[in-house]
């Protein structure tokens, strides 16, 4: 079962978070489920940036994100070379150290 660790992020898990989780379950699940709300516009069909994550350790462990991903990853704010969807990051045995951005693009959150 890997070992998950979420940086602080201000608003949504202001301490940082270490979480486990099961192999299989998706990123944005797992953290959802420890109540780091992150957010998730498109109910995780890969339709939208909002669980956009930048995973500072153990990129490489990961499934490899599909065209549709990095095609929506060009959108997102703040991307990185370590950035993905956490509705499409498949946990496997490997930890993982993950940052949420600051900011989204989903404008009803932001209040526009």
């Amino acid at each position: 079962m890997p070992q998950i660790v979420i940086l602080p992020h201000p608003v949504l898990c202001p301490e940082g978070a270490v979480i486990d989780a099961p192999s299989g379950k998706t990123l944005c699940d797992a953290m959802l489920d420890s109540d780091v709300d992150i957010e998730h516009a498109c109910e995780k069909s890969c339709a939208c940036t909002t669980c956009h994550v930048v995973i500072r350790e153990g990129f490489n462990t990961l499934n490899e994100p599909t065209d549709k991903e990095e095609d929506l990853l060009d959108m997102a704010w703040g991307l990185e070379a370590t950035s993905r969807l956490s509705c499409q990051v498949v946990l496997g045995e490997d930890d993982l150290t993950v940052e949420i951005p600051k900011y989204t693009i989903n404008h009803a959150s932001e209040n526009h």
